[in-house]
């Protein structure tokens, strides 16, 4: 090989290593603010709240106190917690069932050629830019006992509206019904993207074949929305355990605690109980929870999700 070829082939070699060099220059400036920012706002607080759950400490004394797993330990031993458990797993369990049979039931209304379609869908899909403070707010009007809107059908059927948001057995009643409320139109709306995704040729092979109405929903509509059923069951349940601003508007979490949920809980022991140590260990068992339940999620998935 004589000098003007191997000249020729090491320039050939630097102009990739520069151009290789400048792709990953434009990378990394394109991607190094989203990195950082994830690195401030989500990883640090995460292994920070995990360092602080083995510490006592108020966020205002200098000094924190190692206590090893006394905050976990303590966690064990405190009835508020189990029931702030029960109470959320009920709101999720509930939420998630009621919120997408019944977003799924409006998405397959709501995909037939009606007059108007369009209008019932902004209508359905409106509580979704609605902020969760306004739609806590505009319910607990609603559901006041005395001056509500929802007195009114009540009376008609002869019934007393309830102290919804006072009576420890309606509260968390009155949640679900609100978190439902305010949650179906976004699950509709991914609902009816799924429908529209799936080929009409499917439903004509069906019906010539003498497939009815309901074998054509569960045998063919069902299992072509599982990939979309799967996405809402997740963010649903994720969401309920999450769950804390329409509880903070409306009930507060009480009466006797008979609403509060989990993440509103560990609200109050950092910021109005100053208990920053066990309300770092209740956001690290919240983590592990939701952890968990996303892994069996992921793992059941494979038995009726058909991608």
């Amino acid at each position: 090989m004589d000098a003007a070829t191997i000249s020729s082939s090491r320039q050939g070699v630097s102009r990739w290593n520069r151009r290789k060099i400048t792709d990953w220059l434009a990378f990394l400036g394109f991607t190094a603010p989203n990195f950082i920012l994830l690195a401030v706002f989500t990883f640090w607080p995460v292994l920070y709240s995990f360092y602080l759950s083995f510490y006592r400490w108020n966020m205002i004394a200098p000094t924190k106190k190692f206590i090893q797993l006394e905050n976990y330990a303590r966690m064990l031993e405190d009835p508020i917690f189990w029931q702030v458990l029960r109470n959320t797993t009920i709101l999720a369990v509930s939420t998630v069932c009621i919120k997408l049979t019944i977003a799924l039931f409006l998405a397959v209304l709501l995909n037939q050629k009606l007059k108007g379609r369009d209008v019932y869908r902004a209508i359905v899909f409106s509580p979704t830019f609605t902020t969760s403070v306004a739609i806590a707010m505009v319910w607990s009007w609603v559901l006041d006992p005395y001056y509500g809107l929802l007195k009114l059908p009540l009376r008609w059927l002869g019934l007393a509206s309830p102290a919804w948001l006072t009576d420890p057995n309606w509260a968390l009643p009155a949640v679900i019904i609100v978190v439902i409320w305010a949650g179906i139109g976004y699950d509709m709306v991914i609902f009816l993207a799924g429908l529209q995704a799936i080929s009409a040729d499917l439903y004509e092979a069906a019906r010539v074949d003498g497939a009815t109405t309901w074998s054509l929903f569960r045998h063919v509509t069902l299992p072509l929305l599982s990939p979309t059923t799967f996405f809402l069951l997740i963010i649903s349940i994720v969401g309920a355990f999450k769950a804390f601003d329409i509880v903070a508007v409306m009930t507060g979490g009480g009466p006797l605690n008979s609403s509060n949920v989990y993440v509103f809980y560990l609200y109050q022991n950092a910021f109005r109980w100053f208990k920053t140590g066990y309300a770092s260990a209740l956001a690290v068992v919240l983590f592990v929870i939701i952890l968990v339940i996303t892994i069996i999620q992921m793992r059941l998935s494979r038995r009726w999700v058909h991608y």
